[in-house]
């Protein structure tokens, strides 16, 4: 029988452990720094609007892919055309799975999901005093830090 993973959690599902284990430590490490130094926090906000997630990453390496095998099958050879059509495959497989082979690639270099990169942006806006009820968290830095996360369900 088949797990049922929620579509957004999907690649990280398919992901290792210990790269999981990486990109979380990532998030981690800059909300405790961030937590020590806040008059930091609005640039690392507008950092991650433009930091692209997984999903922004396929599509534009598999369009540029495609319509390069395509050019080239048109062109040159039609042996080019089997680009576009492997592509094209790896979509599908990605679309139904959550994983194809660049998925891989791209998370062993740290790209992120979605929901990862809303994440950090969510435990950031809570240390600048975004949301209320955190009104109480600690004021030391280290400590603040760990109630943001715990919060976040860490």
């Amino acid at each position: 029988m088949l797990d049922f993973v929620p579509s957004g959690d999907r690649v990280a599902y398919n992901t290792p452990k210990e790269i999981n284990r990486e990109i979380e430590n990532r998030t981690d490490d800059s909300v405790f720094y961030h937590a020590a130094y806040p008059h930091q926090i609005d640039q690392r906000l507008h950092e991650l609007e433009g930091e692209w997630d997984i999903e922004r990453y396929l599509e534009a390496n598999a369009s540029t892919l495609m319509l390069v095998g395509t050019a080239l099958g048109a062109t040159t050879d039609r042996r080019w055309l089997l680009l576009p059509g492997a592509v094209a495959a790896f979509l599908l497989q990605h679309a139904v799975q959550g994983w194809c082979p660049p998925v891989s690639v791209f998370r062993r270099r740290g790209v992120r999901t979605k929901d990862e990169i809303f994440r950090e942006r969510y435990a950031l806006r809570a240390l600048r005093g975004d949301f209320g009820g955190l009104e109480d968290l600690p004021a030391d830095p280290p400590a603040r830090a760990t109630a943001v996360l715990m919060v976040l369900g860490e």
